[in-house]
């Protein structure tokens, strides 16, 4: 999405209602210089794609989102994601480019995504890690892996 599409969508998604070409075009003219036709544009190129749907008020549309901004911040992600030749390097330099907070909120993202199934497996492999670690330390210990 460019810069313009972009411009537009954040007033749609910030109304969070429908929206005509006109009243994207009022405000979009306080940054800058541009015309009806542009944006009406715009909209149609964002209806094609389908961030927006419409609906017909008289001779003209109410554009309206179609899915939040997190999802198509996501979808931008996806997208570059898949196109490199390279998909864990690219990982790997994006996650260098977060800040600390931007890193707890992916582990938080994880976290939700693996759900309590795979939290309760993760914990249960740290456990098992440990008992053979403290086993490892103690060769001659009468106890085993159970603790008895």
């Amino acid at each position: 999405m460019g810069e313009l599409e972009d411009a537009v969508m954040t007033r749609v998604w910030k109304w969070n209602r429908p929206v005509t070409v006109r009243e994207v075009l009022e405000d979009l003219q306080r940054e800058r210089s541009i015309a009806y036709t542009t944006v009406m544009t715009v909209l149609d190129n964002l209806h094609q794609k389908g961030w927006v749907r419409r609906e017909a008020e008289g001779r003209a549309y109410r554009y309206e989102a179609v899915s939040t901004r997190a999802a198509y911040a996501a979808a931008l992600m996806n997208d570059a994601w898949s196109q490199s030749d390279n998909p864990a390097a690219a990982l790997v330099a994006f996650f260098g480019m977060m800040s600390e907070e931007q890193r707890q909120a992916l582990r938080d993202a994880v976290r939700i995504v693996q759900g309590p199934e795979e939290t309760r497996e993760a914990a249960e492999a740290r456990q098992a890690q440990a008992a053979e670690a403290r086993q490892e330390e103690n060769p001659g210990s009468a106890e085993d892996a159970d603790g008895r």
